[in-house]
């Protein structure tokens, strides 16, 4: 079988054309908001500026290691309401403050007067220039804040999410020292999943720690393409079923399809695809070759691409799993709307930074908590 060849499935690509909007979510204490606003007077105002993810740790994973993330902070305002956006830059995306700024100063968004024509917004902000994905996702993510606080609730409620079916986050231990790796463990107490970075010689040492120091707790983790062998990859995926680990993210280099398929088919573990993974049409793609993918707003251009992937992934018969970037709460919460849909939940980016600028989506004995916010769900932080 030809890994490489697309896997076409009648009608499989309808089933994501839409992001319905629940109308009774669009109600307030019994007063009907109007969703078909029609605001002559108001134009969408776009703003942003740089703003630097100082890391409480380093992040070291199995390619590179950074203490900062570069990132770009984008509001969206309308008739007096403002909606809160970012754009999240990690090396591997290719785009940088720069890049994001340029494409973001390029749009002319004052054209809409009606910011419920989300698939006309977003469609032109998509054509405006290829690529550039974090930045898209940052006024996604800015107008669906804006749409919601407009209608007075929550993405979740809008979307018709039950809160409670939320899962549980993990969160990531990165490759480091034996002294660092046991303090990262002493700060993961009270989680119920740990996410473990791995991809370099000493793995199996970082199980180990963790496993001495935590028996019990499940782990998933994330190769970030390190394995070199399908080989090495077959013997990692059964000694780490026997630790209690849930599944493996990104073992192989993305292009390594083949090798990943056959891993697939071999492996106890569920394989979940990450950096190889990045918008709507890579799902059919990966179909047999990845038994889940991992949504993450920086990839999918945001919200209402990622919600179209959730269904095209169910529809396939796949894994999801939603994830972030080191990010503010501001896109982690955004993020944590999607999760009551989701297998697996890795949405820990807020809790690595140590100037997060919103209050958002909580962690409550491990599991993802979302509140009753209008929009995607944040506040932003006095003085900030």
């Amino acid at each position: 079988m030809d890994r490489r060849k697309f896997i076409v499935g009648a009608g499989l690509t309808a089933l994501a054309a839409a992001s319905p909007i629940s109308l009774d979510a669009a109600n307030k204490r019994g007063k009907r908001i109007n969703v078909n606003h029609r605001g002559k007077s108001g134009k969408l105002k776009l703003s942003f500026e740089p703003y630097e993810l100082k890391l409480r740790h380093a992040f070291n994973l199995a390619r590179y290691s950074r203490t900062t993330t570069p990132d770009v902070q984008v509001k969206l305002e309308y008739d007096g309401i403002v909606g809160y956006g970012e754009a999240s830059m990690p090396p591997y995306l290719g785009e940088s403050v720069e890049s994001v700024t340029k494409f973001l100063s390029s749009l002319d968004l004052e054209q809409f007067t009606d910011p419920f024509r989300i698939e006309d917004i977003l469609t032109y902000v998509d054509n405006v220039a290829p690529n550039n994905r974090a930045a898209k996702a940052s006024v996604d993510i800015a107008l669906h804040d804006l749409l919601g606080k407009i209608m007075g609730q929550p993405w979740y409620k809008i979307w018709g999410l039950n809160p409670e079916k939320t899962p549980v986050t993990s969160m990531t231990i990165g490759i480091d020292t034996e002294e660092k790796v046991r303090q990262k463990v002493e700060e993961c107490r009270g989680f119920k999943l740990i996410k473990v970075k791995m991809g370099l010689d000493k793995d199996q040492e970082t199980i180990n720690i963790i496993r001495e120091m935590m028996p019990d707790v499940p782990i998933c983790v994330d190769v970030n393409q390190g394995w070199k062998s399908k080989e090495h990859g077959l013997e990692m995926c059964h000694w780490l079923a026997e630790r209690n680990c849930w599944f493996v993210e990104q073992p192989f280099d993305k292009e390594m399809i083949d090798e990943t398929a056959w891993l697939r088919e071999r492996s106890p573990l569920p394989i979940i695809a990450d950096e190889a993974f990045q918008r709507l049409p890579d799902i059919v793609r990966f179909k047999g070759v990845y038994d889940g993918i991992n949504i993450k707003l920086m990839k999918s251009t945001g919200l209402h691409e990622a919600y179209k992937m959730v269904t095209l992934a169910r529809a396939l018969d796949m894994k999801v799993m939603v994830g972030c970037m080191t990010e503010t709460s501001c896109g982690v919460t955004a993020a944590a709307n999607l999760s009551p849909l989701v297998d697996y939940a890795d949405l820990d980016g807020n809790l690595l930074i140590a100037n997060d600028r919103f209050s958002g989506m909580t962690v409550e004995n491990g599991k993802i908590t979302l509140h009753d916010i209008p929009g995607i769900g944040i506040k932003l932080l006095a003085g900030k």
